[in-house]
């Protein structure tokens, strides 16, 4: 079995409660004005939401906005990465550990062609996920979107 993420118990209450009322993220993002993988990083505790957000995301799920600004609200800052142990064992997080062992370095090598020595931004970024109908089998397209970021001489 897979092992799961290190989720707060607030966390796992978002996802029980987007369980109970049968809600994609996507279906959650549209109504609260955010894109389906962000809306999925709040409920991974890897994004910080607003209060604004926190309100929506409250009448979206039916759950108290007092339960969700006491662990995220203004005092809260994500502990981003650590959910999980390296390699992932979960299948699909797997493949895109594989995906960076194989290509990460073609990548990189493509990326400093085309804007130089820098990285690309995961502050400035963000990330969708499409389906892309095929004959041969559905195909999944990510598009990861950052800001080059040059790095500095001194």
């Amino acid at each position: 079995m897979a092992e799961q993420p290190k989720l707060s118990s607030l966390h796992t209450r978002l996802f029980k409660a987007k369980a109970a009322k049968k809600l994609s993220f996507e279906d959650i993002g549209k109504k609260i004005g955010r894109d389906e993988v962000y809306v999925a990083s709040i409920f991974y505790g890897q994004a910080k939401p607003s209060k604004e957000e926190l309100q929506k995301i409250s009448l979206v799920l039916g759950l108290p906005e007092s339960h969700l600004t006491e662990e995220l609200g203004e005092h809260f800052y994500p502990d981003r990465g650590g959910l999980m142990s390296l390699p992932p064992t979960d299948p699909v997080l797997y493949r895109f550990y594989e995906m960076i062992q194989v290509f990460g370095y073609p990548l990189k090598a493509v990326i400093h062609e085309k804007f130089g020595d820098g990285i690309m931004s995961a502050i400035d970024f963000s990330a969708k996920v499409e389906k892309v109908e095929n004959p041969k089998g559905d195909r999944v397209k990510i598009i990861l979107d950052g800001k080059f970021l040059p790095y500095n001489k001194w």
